[in-house]
């Protein structure tokens, strides 16, 4: 995995940037004008209750919906409607909702799926190694197929598969998904202790108020448009406002739930 990223506030670009993007499915619009940024080394939460269009962000971003409206900036250069594939050979990877796990295979062809765009095998080998030091429940496994593991290990392994692709920034779509909190506050130690580690840029889409935790910047989606924007000491602030209104909270059991 690449070492550590500039630091917030290092005159570099936004490490991605989101300028009044909007998407759809087929003729039905989702999101409005969303604008967001990123910048090197962060972790930004966008927060939202189901329906609110944050994993249609993610899916726009990441190319699985067309060419949005608006842009999509990675470091600094438009890559809106970019081919997913084009995107992770830039230096983005998507953590899907749902995981999207291969069952049948072991957890470690399943890691080899994530790094398919690298040709360098040395390389992948050595990125292994690093995953499996950060996950060494995975490697424990690493002949298990992946439909035998818990919940919580499936979730690390589908963040494990998308750090195989050696990304500079990570979108992690609702992770907290079907988890028990305790599970739960143990993944989003493990997206601390990735960014804290190796530089690694993240939007995370969550409506689990326990992200905020992470978090230095956050937004708020309501029916697609950002309504709410904290940074700093303001993000606690924001984290006290959703909790008392209409978000999870760490100790809610997140089963069930869909994504928005």
């Amino acid at each position: 995995m690449s070492g550590p990223s500039p630091t917030p506030g290092s005159g570099d670009p936004p490490a991605l940037e989101l300028e009044r993007l909007g998407a759809g499915y087929g003729p039905v619009p989702v999101l409005h004008d969303v604008t967001l940024r990123v910048a090197p080394g962060e972790i930004v939460a966008l927060m939202g209750v189901n329906g609110a269009g944050k994993s249609t962000t993610l899916r726009a971003v990441m190319g699985l919906l067309g060419r949005p409206r608006g842009r999509v900036r990675l470091w600094g250069r438009d890559v809106t409607g970019w081919a997913p594939e084009a995107l992770v050979a830039s230096g983005l990877a998507l953590v899907p909702e749902g995981r999207g796990l291969l069952g049948e295979l072991t957890v470690e062809e399943n890691l080899v799926v994530g790094a398919y765009a690298r040709r360098d095998r040395d390389a992948v080998a050595a990125t292994m190694a690093e995953v499996f030091e950060v996950f060494p429940v995975l490697a424990e496994r690493r002949d298990q197929p992946a439909a035998q593991l818990s919940g919580g290990q499936q979730q690390m392994l589908a963040i494990a598969r998308a750090l195989m692709s050696d990304p500079r920034v990570l979108l992690v779509d609702e992770v907290s998904l079907g988890l028990s909190p305790v599970v739960t506050e143990s993944v989003f130690g493990l997206l601390a202790r990735i960014r804290a580690e190796r530089g690694t840029t993240m939007l995370v889409v969550e409506q689990n108020v326990a992200a905020l935790d992470l978090a230095d910047r956050a937004y708020v989606l309501e029916q697609g448009r950002v309504v709410d924007e904290a940074a700093g000491t303001g993000v606690r602030a924001m984290q006290r406002r959703l909790r008392n209104t209409y978000l999870g909270t760490t100790g809610r059991d997140t089963a069930g739930r869909s994504g928005g």
